[in-house]
C-alpha cells in the first residue's frame, strides 16, 4: 500500500473513528447538551412534519429511474408551483410552502433521483445535468400550463441546468423562478465558515476522503445511526442560523431527512456540486421574474453566491435574510412565504 493510499485510509478512518468515539467518548455532555435544548419551549412541537400527503404518482425518467412525485392543490388551478429539493433532503423539507399554497394553487413536488423514495441512480447518472433533464420531463408530464420553478440549494442548480439545457421554457412555460439558497458554481471555493488555510486542506482531501466513505457506506451510516444525538448538533448548528431559538422538533425533522439519505448517495453527488457551473445559463432567466432568497450566516451556499447570481441576473429581486444560515425555507417559513406569493402576484399580473 502506498504512502498516499495510507494517507487516504487514514482520514476516512480518522471521520469514521471521530464518528464513532464522539458517540462513546463524549456521550455525557452530549446527552446534557441535547437534554437542555429539548427541555426549551418548542413552538412546532405539534407541527405535522413529514405527513403531508399529495396525489403521488410514480413516473418513470428517460433513463429508466423511477421518480417519486406528489400532486397537491386544485388540478384547475392556471398557475402550477413546482418544488425542487437539496442535496440529502426531499420533498417534505417544502412542508411550510406546501401548506401555505396547497389551497389556492396547484403544487408539484418530487424527489430527485437517489433522494427520498425515488430509485437510486448509478454514480455516473448523479450530475446537476442529469436533474435539469428530469425537471424537464416532470414538467412535461405534470405541468398542464404555466409554472413557476422554486429550488433549494441543489435544487436551484437543477434550474439553473434546466435553463442551460432548455432555454425555449423559460417565458412561456416558465413564468417566475426562485432561487433560495443555492450558487451557480464555484463551491470548491468556500470557506465552510473555516480559516483559510484549514479550509484549503479540507478541500484538497474531501473529494477522494468522501469517495472513500461512500464505498463504506453501509459502515458509516451504521455510525451515522448510532450517532444521532451528535448528527442532531451538527444540523442545528450547520443548518439553522439563530439556533437558540430554533424548534428542536423542526431540527429532528431535517436531520431525519439528511440521516435518510444513504452515504453512498452523498458521495455519488459530491463531484456533480463542486464541479458545478451554469452562470453562464443565468440569461436565460432574466425575461421571467426572479426571486434569489439567502440566509446571511449560510456557509454552505454562501451569500456572496447568490449575490453572484443577482449581479448576472439585474431585474431579480434578492433578499438576505439575517440571522439565518441554509435551510431558509424551514428556519424562516414566514420570509420564504411572503416572498413566493409576492412572486407569484407579479407572474399573475
Amino acid at each position: 500500500m502506498t504512502t498516499t493510499t495510507r494517507r487516504r485510509f487514514g482520514i476516512a478512518g480518522a471521520l469514521v473513528g471521530a464518528a464513532s468515539a464522539g458517540v462513546a467518548g463524549a456521550a455525557l455532555a452530549k446527552r446534557y447538551a441535547v437534554g437542555r435544548i429539548r427541555l426549551r419551549p418548542d413552538a412546532d412541537a405539534d407541527e405535522p412534519f413529514g405527513e403531508l400527503r399529495g396525489r403521488e404518482r410514480r413516473f418513470i425518467a428517460s433513463d429508466g429511474v423511477d421518480l417519486h412525485v406528489e400532486l397537491d392543490g386544485p388540478d384547475d388551478a392556471p398557475l402550477t408551483i413546482v418544488f425542487c429539493h437539496g442535496y440529502c433532503l426531499s420533498l417534505e423539507s417544502w412542508h411550510y410552502q406546501r401548506k401555505d399554497l396547497r389551497d389556492t394553487h396547484r403544487v408539484v413536488l418530487w424527489d430527485q433521483r437517489s433522494h427520498g423514495r425515488s430509485q437510486r441512480a448509478t454514480a455516473e447518472d448523479c450530475t446537476i445535468d442529469r436533474l435539469g433533464a428530469d425537471l424537464a420531463e416532470v414538467i412535461e408530464h405534470f405541468v398542464p400550463g404555466p409554472c413557476v420553478l422554486v429550488g433549494h440549494s441543489m435544487g436551484g442548480m437543477t434550474i439553473m441546468a434546466l435553463a442551460d439545457r432548455r432555454p425555449e421554457l423559460f417565458g412561456d412555460r416558465i413564468r417566475g423562478v426562485a432561487l433560495i439558497g443555492t450558487s451557480a458554481g464555484k463551491l470548491g471555493q468556500i470557506t465552510l465558515g473555516l480559516p483559510a488555510l484549514v479550509s484549503k486542506v479540507v478541500h484538497k482531501v474531501a473529494p477522494s476522503t468522501v469517495s472513500m466513505l461512500g464505498r463504506r457506506g453501509s459502515l458509516v451510516d451504521r455510525t451515522r445511526r448510532a450517532g444521532s444525538d451528535i448528527a442532531f448538533l451538527i444540523t442545528r448548528y450547520a443548518g439553522f442560523g439563530d439556533s437558540r431559538n430554533v424548534s428542536p422538533t423542526l431540527v429532528d425533522f431535517a436531520e431525519s431527512m439528511i440521516r435518510a439519505t444513504p452515504t453512498e448517495v452523498v458521495a455519488d453527488f459530491y463531484p456533480a456540486l463542486m464541479n458545478h457551473d451554469k452562470l453562464s445559463a443565468l440569461h436565460v432567466l432574466d425575461p421571467v421574474p426572479t426571486a434569489i432568497m439567502v440566509g446571511d450566516r449560510d456557509w454552505l451556499t454562501p451569500p456572496d453566491h447568490s449575490r453572484a447570481i443577482a449581479a448576472a441576473l439585474p431585474k431579480a429581486q434578492l433578499t438576505e435574510v439575517p440571522d439565518t444560515s441554509h435551510l431558509l425555507q424551514l428556519e424562516r417559513p414566514g420570509v420564504v412565504n411572503d416572498a413566493l406569493r409576492d412572486l407569484i402576484k407579479r407572474v399573475e399580473l
